[in-house]
């Protein structure tokens, strides 16, 4: 076992060319997020920074480094949808990250189909095989280990309608590797596709 490890203390630089803490914590799961502002001007954005946090209800929640479009809109409104983004999507996704200003449809921008949601305002990736659409529940502004704040906001929320495409289920199972969903690796261009080649399964301990 190797004991010449790289330590740094991230205070005061890692040392090496990229800054490796987004490759060590991933592959993440990519925040596809669609919102409506509360004039009607859409927002999409991919966000590196997001996860699933609680099953039941379902929560999910983003972070983004400054108060964007997205968390603006979310803030005045409350409402936005995840899109699931997958390799067939991933350069359209890409061109929805263009740093435009608030009055830019990245729907437009990219030329991306979009439908209509149920439950709330802000469309839905047409192509996407799976939408969630969300009610906000909490923001929070992170702060240091000395309570200064952060300009990074967690935007948390809960699911209350869920769009599956057909062909993701198989007898009601969702399978996981079908869709190719991308997630963001470490490097400036890193991303990882997932599929069904990489699948494996195992219990836990206390499962049957």
């Amino acid at each position: 076992m190797t004991t010449d490890h790289h330590f740094y203390e991230p205070a005061t630089g890692h040392r090496l060319a990229h800054d490796p803490m987004n490759a060590i914590v991933g592959p993440r799961p990519i925040g596809w997020i669609s919102t409506r502002s509360a004039a009607g001007v859409r927002n999409l954005a991919p966000y590196s920074f997001f996860n699933l946090f609680n099953y039941k209800p379902p929560i999910i929640g983003f972070a983004s480094v400054g108060w964007k479009d997205n968390v603006a809109n979310i803030a005045e409104t409350g409402e936005f949808v995840w899109n699931l983004a997958t390799r067939a999507l991933a350069e359209v996704m890409n061109t929805s990250a263009a740093m435009v200003g608030p009055e830019v449809d990245e729907f437009d921008l990219a030329g991306i189909e979009a439908l209509p949601s149920r439950l709330v305002k802000p469309d839905r990736v047409a192509a996407s095989p799976v939408q969630l659409e969300c009610r906000a529940t909490q923001t929070l502004r992170l702060e240091t280990k000395e309570g200064q704040t952060v300009d990074t906001w967690v935007v948390f929320g809960e699911v209350i309608g869920v769009h599956i495409a057909p062909d993701m289920l198989e007898d009601g199972v969702y399978q996981t590797g079908r869709a190719r969903p991308i997630l963001r690796g470490g490097g400036p261009a890193d991303y990882f596709e997932v599929g069904d080649e990489n699948l494996f399964r195992m219990r836990r301990p206390d499962q049957p």
